[in-house]
């Protein structure tokens, strides 16, 4: 059970103060970085700011307390604006919230079965595209705060924005993307000037406080939202029926795979960060749990975050009193400032959201894709297309179902079956050199090279219909084969059938340990009898010298 224990308990054993002095000093920055994420996240995912400042405090507590990783940070990530923004507007805020607590039951139930590094082995192709997708998508729908146009609610389709941005270009508000632009070159340019603040802050208070003072005319959180509220959401479990569940299940998985896919991401970024190791089981449950909690008090869905994480290991944290310290530090600017946050522009937001966009978009990692093989361009192509001007959902389901459908295609172009009817083969030639084996007449040797499953079915019974001559005996060899499904068995089974049925007998040679587990358990290996199943082609052709002789078969 240790891979299920938090990384806080293992990481307070020897803590000390000056531990504890720097992991409090980690998480206030963090904590402050958090601040303008929370609030934009919030507000590009078509929900009030509010509930961004929710998400961070109840999420980012539960993430680092019971979590895998000794530094993650979690809450709301630009990975979920897209899938939010669309449930929000099929299903309202109460779809959401019950759409987050069941993509929490699912990562629990990741975690419990031991996925965590399954996760892992998704493509990275199929990653690629469906977060430049994204990367897009939050950058289309940040060009109308950005430039202050008066578009009103924005549809969820990604061409159908680009429409209601035309149509409302003569509202353009000069000041508003002049602040915008502002926001976007402070944000990205302050790295050069002062690494240890974040340009993302300093752009939200220069910008909000010029525009507060001067009495510009751009829109802010409080004109759109109203005040923010300064105190945390009594909890409340939004109303349920099995009707809504089903048609909350698809969103629902896709909150939970990518909530699965950016931590676990995140966590490996970490580990390399560090040196530190994550339990990825443990960080799953972490994820679950924290996505069953904070709806309760009206949160969006949460997962750890990459650049806050960094954020938090490059500023000295040494375990999750950090990640902890950051919700603490959030609650607190919440309760006492979180009244001023009516007064920042949306185009600064809109233009900080515009940098996350770009820093997510992956472009380098997507033109370097082109030059891998065809069938990985077109999972990148699309995912990524159909992110854009289909849906999330089904762009995750359908890169899935194309990588595993295109892998299969590779393994089995790989990988052969031969039928050697002939003493004299160049390959058997070499075996009777080099193992003195003599194979007799009447003998018909197969060798299947690769897994024997689903995909490679076909291929064996094609080349079992290409034999012409009745052979006395047929031996298959395995040695090869390091795995085999149920189709395999059911294949081998029909194979094992028609032998008997043509009096052919048929001795299964260099069976792998997987294999021979799986003929046991079929009963296959019963049937076939343990006499005619050989460790060895040797013992193989010995057995088949005494069948086409007349004699008995060996049974050890």
């Amino acid at each position: 059970m240790h891979e299920f224990t938090p990384k806080l308990l293992t990481a307070l054993r020897g803590y000390t103060l000056k531990k504890l002095g720097q992991d409090l000093v980690a998480g206030s920055i963090v904590g402050v970085v958090a601040l303008p994420l929370a609030i934009a996240f919030a507000i590009a995912s078509g929900v009030t700011p509010d509930r961004g400042f929710v998400t961070a405090i109840f999420a980012g507590f539960l993430i680092s307390a019971l979590g895998g990783s000794r530094v993650q940070i979690g809450g709301p990530t630009g990975a979920y604006v897209v899938i939010v923004y669309g449930v929000v507007q099929d299903h309202g805020v109460d779809g959401l919230l019950i759409a987050t607590m069941m993509a929490g039951v699912l990562l629990v139930l990741m975690g419990v079965c031991r996925f965590g590094s399954v996760i892992r082995y998704i493509p990275h192709p199929l990653v690629v595209g469906f977060t430049s997708g994204i990367a897009v998508i939050i950058f289309a729908s940040q060009i109308g705060d950005l430039a202050g146009l008066r578009t009103g609610p924005l549809p969820a389709e990604f061409h159908l924005k680009i429409v209601a941005y035309a149509r409302s270009i003569s509202s353009l508000n000069g000041t508003a993307l002049v602040l915008g632009l502002a926001t976007i070159v402070i944000t990205a340019g302050w790295r050069f000037v002062d690494r240890r603040l974040p340009g993302s802050l300093i752009a939200l208070v220069l910008v909000s406080v010029l525009a507060y003072f001067l009495d510009l005319p751009v829109e802010t959180i409080g004109d759109r939202f109203g005040a923010i509220s300064a105190t945390i959401p009594a909890p409340r479990l939004p109303e349920l029926d099995f009707a809504r569940l089903q048609e909350l299940f698809s969103p629902a998985f896709t909150i939970a795979v990518l909530g699965a896919v950016e931590s676990l991401l995140s966590a490996v970024v970490a580990d390399g960060m560090t040196g530190f190791t994550h339990r990825p089981n443990a960080e799953l449950n972490a994820q679950g749990i924290a996505n069953i909690v904070t709806p309760l008090f009206g949160g969006i869905p949460a997962t750890g975050a990459i650049a806050r994480t960094a954020t938090n290991i490059k500023n000295g944290a040494q375990t999750p009193i950090a990640g902890i310290a950051h919700s603490v530090v959030l609650l607190l600017i919440m309760l006492f400032l979180g009244g001023l946050a009516q007064h920042i522009p949306l185009c600064c937001l809109a233009g900080i959201l515009v940098v996350v966009s770009y820093n997510m978009s992956e472009w380098r990692s997507f033109r370097m894709l082109f030059g891998s093989p065809r069938s990985d361009v077109a999972v990148l192509l699309v995912t990524f297309l159909l992110t854009v001007f289909v849906d999330l959902t089904i762009a995750i389901e359908a890169g899935i179902v194309l990588a595993a459908l295109l892998f299969i295609r590779r393994v089995v172009k790989v990988a052969e079956v031969r039928v050697m009817k002939d003493e004299w083969s160049d390959d058997l030639e070499e075996l009777h050199e080099r193992n003195r084996v003599s194979l007799p007449p009447g003998v018909e040797v197969y060798e299947i090279n690769g897994p024997f499953f689903f995909g490679l079915s076909h291929k064996f019974e094609e080349a079992a219909r290409l034999i012409e001559k009745k052979p006395r005996v047929r031996i298959l060899r395995l040695r090869h084969v390091p795995l085999i499904d149920a189709t395999g068995i059911h294949a081998l089974g029909e194979f094992w059938k028609k032998c008997r049925s043509s009096d052919i007998t048929l001795i299964l040679s260099g069976v792998n340990p997987q294999p021979e587990e799986i003929l046991k358990k079929s009963g296959l290996y019963e049937q076939i009898g343990a006499p005619y199943i050989r460790s060895s082609f040797e013992e193989a052709v010995k057995q088949a010298q005494f069948l086409v002789a007349g004699s008995s078969p060996v049974s050890e």
